[in-house]
């Protein structure tokens, strides 16, 4: 029985959005396409959440230690996929410890697992449990976590993530492997941030504007922020879609009390311009 892992000593209501980083040389160099990022705009959309911030970085450990600095001080939930494995190209580890500041210690739950997954694989081969062999006390090092650091279980295969609290932030460590990284995800947001699921739902509402120009717009656009605290306007210009062709959609997103008044109030200002309008669409 794992012990849940809290947000402490983070107070939920000072964490503002969730945050991602995706390590790997791997991906920036195409040798391996991408699916942490939606699947974690999935994973919090089904949960009334979203996604504020993705970053991805190669394997470089001054790159990876900057920007994990930057993510334990952002106010945000982060979670890190990648790079938490014991081959030289693993460097998240000792990043993190770096950027806080911490020494890498043997964290005594993950290392019992690392030991149960040693012991699994030896009776399903057969063979004698020999946790002294050097390879199998080399996969210890995956244990081996930034003093302090909280267990995230892996279902997969029993190797632990980690979780480590900086000065305003929680960061999330994963691995890369999807099969594993998403059920951790999962495990985290359900154990630790349940009271945020749907409390504060999320609406946009948009238009379809032809003939409008963002330059034309932008004094109306600035105009609703500044009347309505938390909305956000944005405009979407396309000249090429197949089905309106040339256009701005124009629209506000943001809590849906907030939206249910800055959106009529952008419809009125609209008023005053000779344009010609399409649909109206609602996302959620």
């Amino acid at each position: 029985m794992i012990a849940a892992t809290h947000p402490s000593p983070h107070s939920l209501d000072k964490l503002k959005g969730f945050g991602l980083i995706i390590v790997g040389d791997e991906i920036l160099s195409g040798k391996r396409a991408d699916k942490h990022l939606s699947k974690v705009i999935e994973l919090l959309s089904a949960r009334g959440l979203s996604l504020e911030m993705a970053e991805y970085v190669g394997d470089d450990p001054a790159r990876i230690t900057d920007g994990l600095r930057r993510a334990f001080d952002s106010g945000m939930v982060v979670f890190s996929c990648g790079g938490i494995g014991a081959t030289p190209d693993d460097h998240t580890r000792q990043c993190a410890g770096q950027a806080l500041g911490l020494p890498l210690a043997l964290q005594p739950q993950a290392r019992d697992f690392i030991l149960e997954r040693i012991r699994d694989q030896a009776a399903e081969q057969g063979v004698a449990y020999e946790p002294e062999r050097p390879e199998h006390l080399h996969r210890l090092n995956m244990a081996m976590f930034p003093q302090g650091a909280d267990i995230i279980p892996n279902p997969y295969n029993k190797i632990a993530g980690f979780t480590c609290h900086g000065p305003r932030s929680p960061v999330h460590f994963v691995p890369g492997f999807p099969v594993m990284a998403w059920p951790m995800i999962e495990w985290v947001l359900d154990t630790c941030y349940a009271p945020w699921f749907h409390a504060a739902e999320r609406v946009e509402k948009s238009i379809v504007i032809y003939g409008g120009m963002e330059a034309t717009l932008t004094p109306l656009m600035q105009s609703i922020e500044a009347r309505f605290e938390g909305a956000k306007v944005f405009s979407l210009p396309s000249v090429d879609h197949p089905e309106h062709g040339r256009h701005v959609e124009l629209g506000v997103k943001g809590l849906v009390a907030v939206v249910d008044q800055a959106y009529p109030a952008m419809l009125e200002g609209l008023k005053a311009f000779d344009f010609q309008f399409g649909p109206e669409l609602v996302r959620k």
